[in-house]
């Protein structure tokens, strides 16, 4: 599949919901347009696959659902906790190929749709400086961090995710048009693009969450960055770098040991094993640390549950989780809302594919909000410094789409 959106997004602009996902390692991307039944569960029959196409998200404040857990903060962008929806047509694309899913009295007018979205590109918006404004400064940041490395010294967790946010107001913003140049200038494997009546998430995810096939999962925890190098030497350093660095490794292995722990709780015993430890996946902007996993659902445990007993993804949180989310509650200073959480889609064939909302901008078409939340892990052998200017990394590498020439 070519980078960028396989249709002209333009033609969306009327529909009130709508939610693509790209799976660039499948050649596959699903597109649901319209609402006909929504609700906060999808459904499934008793070998465990979804009734129908259910397209939807989870935002980071389910956690509260899951565990004895509150917050403090309020979500100022309003996503719901959970939300799925079958939609009026869905759009599958195999590669070049491209499948309509639609009732048979309401094909003809997804067909329709299906011709608008393939017509040429409108031209793009005119890009327009964006003043972007830190939810915490630097020393806050530096402050919170302190905060958790003592909490880390004391034994209370091992590791733990700071995040916090950059904002500006931009009347005129085309979220439209800036999707389609997010995703041409990172190639994000795990992309989504989410609409809900007048709140947007435009999302340039390199992380997977879950895959299933049926009883099969897979898990792609991430945890370890670095830039791309200016030049072909550089860029091969920053990679090895990344690879060899002890601190990275061990925020990554921590991961892998929660979301093993998580999955344990609704597999097959015996059958969770790692697939790949700390490999180095490079994109257009940003190397990244990456390892694999994959288990066996069990029959009584169907796959929304199975996503529960994993969510939030270990990546996001620390570990232990329950106490790691605890102190991210009390350290940082906006709401994740939609960030950190996931979307992604529930196919009646058995398949299911959910990323990790990350490399994100969320958009209010009311209030002309903008807001890229990045985070960053903490360790007992990590510079905070470091890490804060790690989240100006992952700033840039979606600023920079929305912005550049």
């Amino acid at each position: 599949m070519p980078t960028g959106i396989p249709f002209r997004a333009e033609a969306l602009r009327q529909e009130e919901a709508f939610l693509f996902r790209r799976v660039a390692d499948q050649g596959r991307a699903v597109l649901g347009v319209g609402v006909l039944q929504d609700g906060e569960r999808p459904r499934f029959d008793a070998q465990g696959r979804s009734t129908d196409w259910f397209m939807g998200h989870l935002a980071y404040g389910y956690k509260d659902r899951l565990e004895p857990l509150g917050s403090r903060l309020h979500d100022a962008f309003g996503w719901p906790l959970s939300h799925w929806f079958i939609p009026r047509w869905v759009y599958e694309w195999q590669g070049d190929d491209l499948t309509l899913y639609a009732y048979p009295d309401d094909a003809a007018a997804g067909i329709g749709l299906a011709h608008a979205m393939a017509g040429p590109p409108a031209a793009g918006a005119a890009r327009v400086p964006i003043d972007w404004r830190p939810a915490m400064s630097r020393a806050e940041y530096l402050h919170a961090a302190g905060a958790l490395m003592a909490a880390i010294q004391r034994g209370d967790i091992y590791e733990v995710n700071l995040c916090t946010a950059h904002e500006a107001v931009v009347p005129g913003f085309d979220p439209f048009a800036a999707f389609d140049r997010l995703l041409a200038d990172t190639d994000a494997p795990f992309a989504g693009f989410l609409r809900m009546g007048t709140g947007f998430a435009l999302c340039a995810s390199p992380e997977r969450f879950l895959a299933m096939n049926d009883r099969r999962m897979a898990g792609e925890p991430m945890k370890g960055t670095r830039p791309r190098g200016r030049s072909a030497a550089e860029d091969q350093r920053l990679a090895r770098e990344l690879a060899l660095d002890a601190k990275e490794r061990s925020e990554n292995v921590m991961a892998v040991d929660v979301m093993r722990n998580d999955l344990a709780r609704v597999s097959v015993p015996g059958s969770v094993r790692v697939t790949e430890l700390c490999g180095v996946r490079s994109y257009p902007r940003v190397h990244q640390l990456v390892s694999a996993m994959e288990a066996e659902r069990r029959t009584d445990v169907d796959p929304f549950t199975a996503v529960e007993a994993a969510f939030p993804m270990a990546s996001m949180t620390g570990a232990p989780k329950f106490r790691a989310m605890q102190l991210i509650d009390a350290a940082e200073a906006r709401a994740r809302g939609l960030y950190s959480g996931t979307m992604g889609f529930f196919a009646p064939d058995g398949t299911a594919d959910l990323n990790v909302v990350i490399r994100t901008v969320l958009f209010d078409q009311v209030s002309s909000r903008l807001s890229i939340p990045t985070g960053s892990a903490l360790t007992a052998q990590c510079d905070p410094s470091a890490e804060w200017d790690e989240c100006l990394v992952k700033l840039n590498s979606i600023a920079h789409a929305l912005t550049a020439p």
